[in-house]
């Protein structure tokens, strides 16, 4: 009798268990733009999109800076990597980006669902941006 009513219990928290996870996490379509990067190049985001750790670049099947890409992207925390400038980025579960305010000066899109690359590579200097503040 004990026996039982201790599998009666277990069962009802398994069925509690199973009805309280969350559905699988539904991808968004996130528009990766990298095309004010100058000189062109290529990206990649690790488990998603091709390597560009190939010995080729040329013949991969990396994407290349030159046009944007839409990734079906579910919500969770991604890197974007290029030749000379990785950074991190999240997707919300509102299937918008978001990103460290720190990199302000180089990426934009930040509430949306596109994420803009503007520089090759970051770091403080005092010049002149190499990319137009006005879209």
């Amino acid at each position: 009798m004990i026996a039982a009513s201790g599998c009666l219990a277990l069962s009802a928290w398994l069925v509690f268990a199973a009805e309280s996870r969350e559905p699988a996490s539904t991808p968004y379509p996130i528009l990766i733009d990298a095309t004010l990067i100058v000189s062109q190049s290529w990206w990649t985001v690790p488990g998603v999109t091709p390597s560009i750790w190939t010995s080729d670049p040329e013949s991969s099947d990396a994407y290349r800076t030159s046009e944007p890409r839409v990734l079906q992207l579910p919500p969770g925390q991604y890197k974007f990597i290029s030749f000379t400038f990785d950074f991190p980025f999240d997707v919300t579960r509102a299937g918008t980006i978001d990103f460290p305010s720190t990199l302000d000066q180089c990426v934009g899109g930040r509430g949306t669902s596109t994420l803009i690359v503007r520089c090759k590579r970051t770091y403080p200097y005092g010049g002149e941006p190499d990319y137009s503040l006005t879209p």
